[in-house]
C-alpha cells in the first residue's frame, strides 16, 4: 500500500510540473500574439472598426431615405457603397445561402405580389441582389483592392456635396434639426475609405 501511495504521489507530482510548464508557455504564448497583435494589427482593427461604422453608416442613411430623409440626391449610390464596404462576416453570410433565400423571396415578392412590396424595400432588395449575384471580380478581386475603396471614397465625397448644397451650405449642414445626423453619417462614410487608402500607402 505505501509504495502505491508513493508511486500515485510522484506521478501526480509530475503531472502537476508538465501542466504548470504548459500553462506557462500558453502565458509566453498569448503574450507574443498580444505584443504581434498591437504592433501589426494597430492600424488594421482601426480600419476594420471604420468599416463597421462606414457600413452601418450607409445603412442608417439608406434606412433614413426611405422613410423621411426624402432628398433629390442619388442615394442609389449608397447600394455599391455597402457591396464594397460590407465587412467581411456580413458579406460571405450574405452572399452565401442566406442572402440566396432572401433574394428568392424579395424576387417572388416583387413579380407574384407587387402590391405587397414596399417601396422602401426596393433598395435594400437590390442590395441583396448585388450582393449573392456579383461576378467573382467584384466580388472579391475589386472589392478587396484599392479600387473598392477609393469608389467609397468617390460615393462619399459626392454624397457630403450633394448634401451640403442641399441643406444651403456647410453650416447649415450642421445647424439643421435632421442634418446633423445625416452629415455625421455621410462623414463616416467618408473616414474609412481616407483611412484604409493612407493604411494601404503606409
Amino acid at each position: 500500500m505505501g509504495r502505491m501511495d508513493y508511486l500515485a504521489m510522484k506521478t501526480d507530482e509530475d503531472t502537476n510540473k508538465l501542466i504548470d510548464e504548459d500553462l506557462n508557455e500558453l502565458k509566453l504564448a498569448a503574450k507574443k500574439l498580444f505584443n504581434h497583435a498591437t504592433k501589426l494589427g494597430g492600424l488594421g482593427f482601426g480600419t476594420s472598426l471604420l468599416k463597421w461604422f462606414a457600413s452601418f453608416a450607409a445603412i442608417y442613411l439608406l434606412i433614413l431615405d426611405r422613410t423621411n430623409w426624402k432628398t433629390n440626391m442619388l442615394t442609389g449610390l449608397l447600394v455599391p457603397y455597402i457591396f464594397f464596404s460590407f465587412p467581411a462576416v456580413l458579406f460571405h453570410l450574405f452572399r452565401g445561402e442566406v442572402g440566396k433565400w432572401i433574394a428568392f423571396v424579395a424576387v417572388v415578392l416583387r413579380l407574384f405580389f407587387p402590391r405587397h412590396f414596399p417601396d422602401w424595400l426596393e433598395m435594400p432588395g437590390s442590395l441583396i441582389l448585388l450582393l449573392v449575384v456579383a461576378p467573382n471580380i467584384f466580388a472579391h478581386t475589386l472589392r478587396d483592392s484599392w479600387i473598392g475603396t477609393a469608389i467609397c471614397l468617390l460615393i462619399g465625397c459626392y454624397l457630403l456635396q450633394e448634401h451640403i448644397r442641399a441643406s444651403g451650405g456647410f453650416r447649415n449642414s450642421f445647424t439643421q434639426s435632421n442634418g446633423i445626423s445625416n452629415t455625421v453619417g455621410i462623414v463616416l462614410l467618408l473616414v474609412y475609405p481616407i483611412w484604409a487608402l493612407l493604411f494601404r500607402v503606409v
